[in-house]
Order: structure tokens, then C-alpha cells, then sequence
């Protein structure tokens, strides 16, 4: 089965014929699937419409108390999956289901995550320009050669989601967490629409956003299960500066007191505060090095990022296993 995760915010009017599209790709390729709309806290309509449509049996929905973000609405409805492959888009419609059995085939050849790219990107300058050098950076720092880290359109095994955690925006690298993991990732081009209903929910400081989520990222896949490689390397390198500050000043005391060279007071010297911050710093840094290392060998599972309000259309058998 192929389970489609929708997470709306304030698109009712393109639910209906979002769904209608869905199913009639999926149908004209014989393709068992199920239909997750998860509900992030809209305010126009959208749950009523989502209870609607979860007359279908192959429908079902989620709805948060309020909005949590994207990478929270694509985790419950990760948890709520019953397929062997997860696609995820959008539910503006700028996403076209028809390729969704493209996706599927691209998956077959021994792929684990196929990534969508936007090749022809029907959205205003201000978004693609910004969108191309965010494209690269996330390229350059992960290794992971893709055009469009940043597509809403992806279909991935079920295994990735056992293996990767996205919160906060960072699943928009999804591809690059799999790849991380090393999961096999490839992307296709995709045929982009432009916005029927609705507005972007996306401003400039998205990219502001992106930009610290990629530093996370980079952390998380070269250094997340050994922080001290990162931390305390950075902290070896301060405290090594101010020891040797610390040395050069010890040898013109001495050379000032034993041996009465004119020199100048190490105290008046701005080199004695630089040398001893850089050697509480550096300890510091190692010190902070150690306690990520003992959190990542001790810490247990973390606590959920949202809070699910009601659901419908999800079978009982399957409601219970989604509550433990």
C-alpha cells in the first residue's frame, strides 16, 4: 500500500479536488493507497471538509489543536501510515498526482527516498532565486547532490521513517537525513503548478530559518552521535591559544622579575584577558562536549512536538496501536 500524507493549513478549497486527482492516479495504475490529511491547526474550514471526504474509506485525518508546523503534520501522519511507501506533498495542488506512479517507478529501481525537483518552478523570483542558493549550500555542506532539497514532493520506503526524526523544519532534508543513514536517495523532475487557491504561507524570513536549520542539519549527520569531535576539537584549539598567551606572559614575568628586563606590567596587558578567555572558553567547550556525549548514551526517547485533537476515517484496530 502507498500511504499519501497531505498536511493542510488553510487549503479547503483544494482539498476536494486534490483527493479526486489522488485517487484517480492511483486508480488508473492499479495502485493500493490510503489518503493522510492532517489538519495543522487550520482556521477556514479545512477539518470539516477533511470529515467530508473520510466518507472513502482510503481517506482518513488528523487534526492538531492548534499549528504546529509542517515536520510535526508530516511525523503524526508518518505514525498514522499503514503503507510500505510514503509520499508526501502538498495540498495546494502545485504538486500533480499524476506522478505519483513515476515516483513508484524511480523507487523500484532500488531507490529508498526518490526527491522531487521542481525543474520548471511556476513561483514568484523573490522564492526561486533565494530557493537556488539555498539549493546549493544544502548541497555543498551535506554531499548530497540534489537541485531541490527543499520540494514538498517525496516518496520514501517506510524504513526511513523508523530511522530519521524531523521537528521543528527539518523536513525539508529529509533526503539528506536518509542519505546520512545511508539510505539510497535519487530525485526526478517534476511538473510544478502554479497556486489556484490560497497564499503562500511562506515568508522571507523562511529562509533565515533554513539557513540555521541547515547548520542543525550538518551538526546532527556529521557530528550527532559524537558531538565531542565538533565541540571538543573547538575547544582544544582556544584553550591551546590562551595556554600559549598564557606561557608567552609567564616568560616576561619571569624574565621581568628575575633578570629586571623592562618590559610592561603583564597586567596592563590586553593579551591576559584574551588568553584567559580563550582557556575558560576551550574548557568549557570540552566540558560541553562530554555532557552531549553522556545525554546521547543515556537520554531516552523524546517527547512528541504536538498535541492531536480528534481523528477520523483511521480503522479501530489501527486507532489503538496509534494511542499506546
Amino acid at each position: 500500500m502507498l500511504s499519501v500524507i497531505v498536511p493542510v493549513f488553510n487549503e479547503s478549497q483544494s482539498l476536494r479536488e486534490l483527493a479526486i486527482e489522488i485517487h484517480r492516479a492511483c486508480d488508473n495504475d492499479g495502485i493500493e493507497h490510503e489518503v493522510i490529511f492532517v489538519d495543522d491547526g487550520s482556521t477556514d474550514g479545512s477539518w470539516d471538509v477533511i470529515q467530508e471526504l473520510s466518507a472513502d474509506d482510503r481517506v482518513s485525518g488528523i487534526r492538531f489543536r492548534r499549528n504546529f508546523g509542517k515536520a510535526a503534520a508530516l511525523t503524526a501522519g508518518m505514525r498514522a501510515a499503514r503503507g510500505t511507501t510514503i509520499m508526501m506533498m502538498d495540498a495546494d495542488l502545485q504538486d500533480d498526482p499524476a506522478e505519483i506512479p513515476r515516483f513508484l517507478a524511480k523507487l523500484e529501481e532500488g531507490y529508498d527516498v526518490v526527491n522531487g525537483w521542481k525543474r520548471n518552478r511556476l513561483d514568484p523570483w523573490h522564492k526561486v532565486y533565494p530557493s537556488k542558493v539555498f539549493n546549493w549550500m544544502s548541497s555543498t555542506l551535506s554531499g548530497l547532490k540534489l537541485h531541490d532539497h527543499n520540494c514538498g514532493f517525496k516518496l520514501f520506503r517506510r524504513e526511513v521513517t523508523a530511522e530519521i526524526r524531523i521537528y521543528a523544519e527539518l523536513h525539508r532534508f529529509i533526503a539528506i537525513l536518509a542519505d546520512a543513514r545511508g539510505f539510497r536517495v535519487t530525485e526526478i523532475p517534476v511538473h510544478h503548478r502554479p497556486r489556484r487557491h490560497g497564499t503562500s504561507k511562506y515568508g522571507v524570513t523562511r529562509f533565515l530559518r533554513g539557513f540555521l536549520d541547515l547548520l542543525t542539519v550538518k551538526f546532527l549527520t556529521g557530528y550527532g552521535q559524537r558531538p565531542q569531535h565538533l565541540l571538543g576539537a573547538l575547544g582544544f584549539v582556544c584553550f591551546l591559544i590562551g595556554f600559549l598567551g598564557l606561557a608567552f606572559l609567564t616568560a616576561i614575568w619571569v624574565m621581568t622579575n628575575a633578570f629586571g628586563a623592562d618590559f610592561d606590567p603583564i597586567g596592563s596587558r590586553p593579551l591576559l584577558a584574551y588568553s584567559v578567555a580563550a582557556v575558560l572558553l576551550g574548557a568549557q567547550a570540552i566540558s560541553l562536549g562530554l555532557l552531549a556525549e553522556l545525554f546521547i548514551a543515556y537520554s531516552g526517547r523524546e517527547s512528541d512536538t504536538y498535541s492531536v485533537a480528534e481523528r477520523t476515517g483511521i480503522p479501530a484496530s489501527h486507532r489503538e496501536s496509534l494511542e499506546v
